[in-house]
């Protein structure tokens, strides 16, 4: 029989079930700041000059062959991003918990959903951005390096895995990770961390023509680490960004779409 004790008996036990709030993120706690940023990013571009030293590389656009090519595009930030973890291994709590290591299921659907929206935003401003500059500038320095030779299967497939799976792992290490972190133990409000990172990845590539249009691209890349709190979500929308161009290097790489 319902009433009035009814009523309140079922307020008191509403007010005794407990409501389950999010966790708010953990303070940061770890010795390494901008300091570690730097000497991951002198690593990056160190590491490439280096590569293409040895290589006799003396110019960007000087032909390059093809193991020269795989090299100089995976290992650069496959160091660099070591070089990340080290710091927080050594002067921090791990990469778990100083980069917000992270793949849970919500973090894969995040990922899902700012990539599938970052492909909007990217395949738009793509086609604004090549209006602007022109079809000949409109090549990124990963396509040039396949537009004037036919690559190896082997190595067409090594090249679209890593910029398809592998880059973005290292690039989300490198920037929605570590200096991220940087930014965040300077007490500066989420949004200005957001900002930064965003415009710092688009400049990092060293590609001036094509700044623009990486900031557009790191928009929605940069949304999913704000919005999650973690890094997992970033990868997944990285790697989604990511897709298609590699799969453009690959079908150029066999000649199936014009370079």
């Amino acid at each position: 029989m319902e009433g009035p004790l009814s009523d309140q008996a079922d307020a008191a036990t509403a007010e005794r079930v407990p409501v389950e709030l999010p966790a708010p993120e953990q303070p940061r706690t770890h010795r390494w700041g901008f300091g570690a940023f730097l000497t991951t990013f002198a690593t990056l571009v160190l590491t490439a000059v280096v590569i293409g030293a040895i290589a006799g590389v003396s110019a960007p656009g000087q032909g390059i062959s093809v193991p020269v090519a795989v090299i100089g595009t995976a290992v650069p930030p496959l160091l660099a991003a070591g070089v990340a973890i080290l710091f927080t291994v050594l002067r921090g709590n791990g990469p778990l918990i100083d980069l917000r290591w992270s793949f849970r299921w919500d973090d894969i659907r995040a990922g899902v959903r700012f990539g599938l929206l970052g492909l909007v935003c990217t395949t738009v401003a793509a086609f604004v951005w090549t209006k602007l500059v022109g079809e000949q500038n409109a090549t990124s320095a990963l396509g040039k390096l396949v537009n004037d030779q036919r690559l190896p299967m082997t190595a067409a497939i090594v090249m679209f895995l890593f910029v398809w799976l592998v880059g973005p792992v290292c690039e989300e290490i490198i920037y929605r990770g570590l200096l991220w972190g940087a930014l965040e133990r300077l007490n500066w409000g989420r949004w200005v961390v957001f900002g930064l990172t965003t415009v710092i990845f688009a400049v990092s590539h060293l590609e001036p023509l094509r700044t623009s249009l990486l900031v557009v691209i790191g928009i929605p890349i940069g949304l999913a680490r704000l919005v999650t709190g973690r890094l997992g979500a970033s990868i997944v929308a990285h790697q989604i960004n990511n897709f298609l161009p590699a799969l453009a290097v690959l079908l150029m790489a066999f000649g199936v779409m014009p370079a």
